[in-house]
């Protein structure tokens, strides 16, 4: 029988071998930091700013930067900086994993965010063209029809309870991001399973054994790109897909494979982080009841308070880089050659920007200065619909049922480098 959303990612969870007490046998504390233990990073992150803001983990192989000017810069920085390693998997690929996807075909390369210049803004020009705020005005309509009828589903539970995260966040952005595309919204699940599978290859610490079921998982996730490639050429139609296939055909320069590695990106990135966008939206202002009453009083306020979530508690807290030069970062020589780990989760609580940074507060001012989107030429391309969808559904929740109340705040997280995932949202309401 397959597991639920919630049983799913808390099996995934457990199965992380993570040695939390790695750091005390080497005698190296690391302020406290542990790179995979993401339920609550944040006083480390704010020990590491204070004490070693450029810091070397041997645990990882990466130097980790943890204040706003020097996680800028060095996302501005993109010369010297290079984005080529962003979806290296944080741990080798095991024999067993690595014949799997040779046997299968898996080539797939980064849509965009691993791809560095003169590629990178080539590509980009061309997907900018196909990901238009008018597509996603048009995909509006179906968005809040889905969170209507996910609210629905959920307010449903006679004992009025529930997971948002499972119930409500886990598929909305799955089936928007389908509806770009031009896929079937029916097979959500098995998108899912396959994007889950490429969070724990890419950026999860899992051994040779736990990583052959998830290879199995990505050859197939890469031969669906590859078939939707083909049938856009054959079929066309009215997707995003459709559109690469047509700018390629009046010359624009962008070959199959790489709109399959765009679909392949897309088809992780444009659901995986909104989905968890939405869980901490709901998770974070019912934690603190007295500004989502305040949202419940005046609408017109959820963009603001979208972007200082994102800035108090973003879905993606960590990206590499790796040097091409020896350079400096914070005063902190950094050879040529070595992986940096730009740590976003603290930098956007860096007191040095932002006015009690610990303090979330939804009439913040400066919010929107948060780097959860990246920064320079690979600032998200999606950020627009992941707000858009953030905020629709925030606007039904308010109306459906203001009265949502957060069932305990012991919230785990899924351990992994870079993306901060709630393993469920409990709530309970009264009608």
């Amino acid at each position: 029988m397959a597991l639920s959303p919630t049983e799913a990612r808390a099996a995934a969870a457990a199965g992380c071998p993570v040695d939390h007490s790695a750091a005390a046998s080497s005698g190296v504390d690391h302020h406290g930091y542990e790179p995979f233990d993401l339920k609550d990073p944040f006083p480390a992150y704010a020990a590491l700013r204070a004490s070693e803001p450029v810091m070397y983990d041997e645990r990882i192989d990466c130097w980790v930067v943890t204040r706003y000017d020097d996680v800028k810069s060095t996302f501005e920085n993109w010369e010297t900086f290079s984005s080529e390693n962003a979806q290296a998997p944080v741990r080798e690929r095991g024999p067993q994993a690595t014949q799997i996807m040779k046997d299968g075909g898996f080539t797939a390369y980064s849509g965009l965010s691993a791809r560095i210049p003169p590629e990178h803004t080539r590509l980009r020009a061309i997907a900018q063209r196909a990901f238009t705020p008018r597509r996603f005005k048009a995909l509006e309509p179906t968005i809040r029809e889905n969170t209507r009828a996910a609210l629905a589903a959920m307010l449903a539970n006679p004992e009025r309870a529930g997971d948002f995260f499972g119930q409500v966040a886990y598929d909305i952005p799955t089936i928007t991001i389908l509806t770009l595309l031009g896929v079937d919204p029916s097979l959500v699940p098995t998108y899912k399973r396959w994007s889950d599978s490429r969070a724990a290859m890419t950026w999860g610490n899992l051994n040779d054994e736990e990583q052959v079921p998830h290879a199995h998982n990505l050859v197939e996730y890469w031969q669906e790109c590859i078939a939707l490639v083909t049938a856009a050429h054959r079929d066309g139609g009215d997707n995003l897909i459709a559109d690469l296939v047509t700018a390629q055909d009046g010359g624009a320069e962008i070959t199959d494979h790489e709109i399959a590695s765009l679909c392949y990106s897309l088809l992780f990135a444009g659901h995986e982080t909104t989905t968890t966008l939405i869980a901490n939206c709901i998770r974070v202002l019912l934690a603190h009841r007295e500004q989502w009453d305040q949202l419940v009083e005046d609408p017109t306020r959820i963009a603001g308070a979208v972007d200082e979530v994102l800035r108090y508690s973003g879905s993606i807290v960590a990206w590499r880089r790796k040097a091409l030069a020896d350079a400096e970062i914070g005063g902190v020589a950094i050879p040529k050659g070595a992986n940096v780990l730009l740590v976003m989760g603290s930098a956007n609580r860096d007191a040095e920007v932002f006015e009690n940074p610990d303090v979330f507060d939804i009439a913040r001012p400066d919010a929107r200065n948060h780097l959860s989107f990246g920064f320079g030429i690979h600032y998200c391309l999606g950020n627009m619909l992941a707000k858009l969808q953030a905020k629709i559904v925030l606007e039904e929740t308010l109306i459906a049922v203001p009265q949502l109340q957060l069932a305990g705040a012991d919230i785990d997280f899924r351990e992994n480098l870079s993306f901060r995932v709630p393993l469920s949202v409990p709530v309970t309401w009264e009608i």
